[in-house]
C-alpha cells in the first residue's frame, strides 16, 4: 500500500482513487500505510489512524511484513485481531486483505500463517481477499527488482482485486 519503490502517481491508493472516482464513486482513499511496516506498527499506530474523522472502511493489509521477517504467525494473528476490534469499536467496517506464505520458513509455519486471515474473517464477520497479490506474486512481469513489491502493472492489477470488493461493499451498504 505505501507503494514502494513507486512515483506517488502510480502507489496503490493513487490509482486506487483515480479508478473509483472514474467509475462514479465519491470516496476518499486515506492512505495509513507505512512501507516495511509489521502488524505490530499497525497496531501501535492503529488509535491515532482510526480517529480521522468520516473513516467508513479499512482494508487491512498487514502481514505480509510479519511473514517475511519470520514473526510468529501467533503474534501476527493477535495485533490483527486487536486492531480488527478497534475498528469495529469504532463502527469501521473493514475488508481484511489476506497474504500466503511461501514454504521458506518451514512448512508448519506455512500452514499456521496460511490459516490468520480466513480464521480472523470467519471470526469476525469481515470481507476477505483470501490473497492480495493473486495473479502479481512470482510474476517478474509485475514486480519490481526485488521481486517482492509490485510494479506500476502490478498496482493495476492489484487495485482491480481492490475495486472490486469496495464495490460490492459500497453497494451493499
Amino acid at each position: 500500500m505505501a507503494g514502494y519503490g513507486l512515483s506517488n502517481d502510480n502507489s496503490l491508493p493513487v490509482v486506487l482513487q483515480r479508478n473509483l472516482n472514474a467509475k462514479g464513486y465519491s470516496v476518499k482513499i486515506i492512505n495509513g500505510s507505512v512501507s516495511g511496516s509489521t502488524s505490530s506498527g499497525g497496531l501501535n499506530r492503529v488509535d491515532w489512524t482510526l480517529t480521522e474523522p468520516d473513516i467508513d472502511l479499512i482494508i487491512l493489509c498487514l502481514g505480509g511484513n510479519d511473514m517475511l521477517r519470520g514473526i510468529q504467525p501467533t503474534e501476527t494473528k493477535s495485533n490483527l485481531e486487536k486492531i480488527i476490534k478497534n475498528a469495529q469499536d469504532k463502527n469501521i467496517e473493514i475488508i481484511l486483505a489476506g497474504m500466503i506464505a511461501p514454504i521458506s520458513h518451514g512448512f508448519n509455519y506455512k500452514k499456521n500463517f496460511d490459516k490468520i486471515f480466513p480464521d480472523l474473517a470467519k471470526k469476525f464477520k469481515i470481507r476477505l481477499i483470501p490473497f492480495l497479490l493473486e495473479g502479481v506474486a512470482m510474476k517478474p512481469e509485475f514486480n519490481l527488482s526485488d521481486g517482492i513489491h509490485p510494479n506500476a502493472k502490478g498496482t493495476l492489477i492489484i487495485s482491480r482485486t481492490l475495486e472490486e470488493i469496495i464495490i460490492k461493499t459500497l453497494k451493499k451498504n
